[in-house]
């Protein structure tokens, strides 16, 4: 059967993809630097088996902690990005959309620590804005897409709240509901991540303890999170979310103190260039180039470099792992492994994964490679086994490998790739962030200046790595135009 354009144009893509990451392998750090990683690993698993539990009252704060930051973030997002949502057509709200997605919540908490210390406002605020920046592309794009006839058949032009309130939401509410109730559980696992720099959720104790070898004391934080994510299906209600978020309000307000003064200090001087700040503005061009030249373009390599190689792992695993949860291969044992795999690498966040195999490995690229390929990887084999399940095959149709090959994936390859370019975006934005473990991708070099309180050098280097995500963004958006993607992986 001859191949089509739209197919030879998406192998030739994958070709290209695979190509790059080949080419960034002389710039890979891949070493394994810990002293006897084996040992390591042998005490984290003996950890797990035998979990020591903590005293009740710490563990249910965690979790409460975990959720009220994780439900009020979401909430807040959601309304925001709706609003947006509604002016989406607008070319300017689209570019503030894209630059609130465009920096992570940890950045956003980095920052909003300098104004608010670590108070519940940080974490909710941390969460809310790049959140309402992913939700407004998400409700933008379906509204546009929603049906115009009921608008047509009305023959009067109504004001954006009219056309949102009585148009807009009744024809795409259940695609919102659903995407709303799967930022939920990435919202649970942002909340974890925040502990990590010091609000106190489960990755606060989760950090605490694996750090310092305490492996049976960590399990049981490690169980409660996989726990809160895996059974979310079962315990998000929309009848209960009103209850829900009531209860995190009450058990965590969103409060901090504000400390004008020092507020005005921060954006009038504190995040100035250090040359401008103290009026030498002809000693501004050689602090940015002496920037760039330690930290911006040593950063940006090691991002794209990190990027490519985990995306063509994430696509590898992927695709070996999809069939392995579908009826049509392997048995009710293999079936029944493989899911419990993709839950457990779905619910753990990339950074807490990357942290573990920093801890066991060292502070090389392969932890931060494996956990973006474990995390996303799982995420989209999921995606796929179900589409798989779906499938309709021939009588004669053939079985084991031959049916992979030759039925299934060119099949699927359409929605793999879409949601692998979607991934791509995710995996961008995480990998700036895994340098704050230590590996020199510009979030190595954000968490460094934060932590020397150099503002200025921190916000350049914030705005730098906003830049790189919406330009990965609107690459990717033109491939998928390119490839005739733009209709699948919506929201993913």
């Amino acid at each position: 059967m001859p191949v089509s354009r739209p197919n030879r144009a998406m192998v030739r893509s994958s070709l290209l993809f695979v190509l790059l990451a080949v080419l960034c392998l002389p710039w890979a750090d891949l070493s394994i630097s810990a002293f006897d990683p084996w040992h390591e690993l042998t005490r984290l698993s003996a950890g797990l088996l035998q979990p020591t539990w903590p005293q009740p009252g710490t563990l249910v704060t965690a979790l409460a902690n975990t959720l009220a930051f994780a439900l009020q973030g979401v909430a807040l997002g959601a309304v925001l990005g709706l609003l947006l949502a509604a002016g989406y057509r607008r070319g300017a709200v689209r570019r503030l959309a894209a630059g609130l997605r465009a920096v992570h919540e940890l950045f956003w908490a980095l920052l909003f620590i300098q104004l608010l210390g670590i108070s519940p406002l940080t974490g909710v605020l941390a969460i809310a804005l790049p959140y309402a920046g992913t939700f407004a592309k998400v409700f933008g794009e379906l509204f546009e897409e929603a049906d115009p006839a009921p608008e047509q058949a009305l023959g009067v032009k109504l004001g954006w709240c009219s056309r949102l309130c009585y148009l807009q939401l009744p024809l795409c509410w259940r695609q919102m509901a659903s995407y709303t109730g799967y930022r939920l559980e990435c919202g649970i696992r942002s909340s974890a991540v925040l502990g990590f720099i010091g609000l106190p959720t489960l990755g606060y104790h989760l950090e605490s303890l694996l750090r310092q070898g305490y492996y049976a004391e960590a399990a049981s934080f490690f169980y409660a999170l996989v726990l809160l994510i895996a059974t979310l299906k079962w315990w998000l209600r929309p009848k209960l979310l009103l209850l829900y978020l009531v209860a995190a309000l009450w058990w965590l307000p969103p409060q901090a103190t504000v400390n004008w003064a020092l507020t005005v200090r921060f954006f009038t001087q504190d995040i100035v260039p250090a040359p401008l700040r103290r009026g030498e503005w002809a000693e501004f061009l050689p602090w940015l180039q002496v920037l760039w030249s330690e930290q911006i373009a040593p950063g940006l390599l090691n991002t794209l470099v990190l990027a490519l190689l985990a995306l063509v792992v994430m696509a590898v695993l992927a695709l070996l792992w999809f069939p392995a949860i579908s009826r049509r291969f392997g048995n009710s044992a293999t079936r029944l492994s493989s899911h419990g795999g993709l839950v457990l690498m779905r619910a753990l966040p990339e950074y807490l994964l990357a942290f573990i195999g920093t801890l066991l490995l060292g502070p090389s690229m392969l932890p931060a490679i494996a956990a973006l390929g474990l995390h996303n990887g799982a995420i989209i084999a999921h995606l796929l086994g179900h589409h798989l399940n779906t499938l309709r095959f021939r009588e004669d149709a053939p079985r084991g490998i031959n049916l992979y090959l030759f039925e299934v994936l060119p099949r699927l390859y359409r929605p793999f790739m879409a949601y692998s370019l979607y991934r791509f975006e995710n995996l961008v934005r995480e990998t700036a962030i895994l340098g704050m473990l230590g590996i020199p991708t510009l979030g190595f070099y954000i968490d460094s200046a934060f932590s020397e309180f150099r503002l200025d050098r921190a916000m350049l280097l914030l705005l730098v790595c906003a830049a790189l995500n919406i330009s990965i963004d609107a690459l990717a958006r033109r491939l998928r135009r390119h490839l005739h993607l733009s209709e699948q992986a919506k929201g993913w």
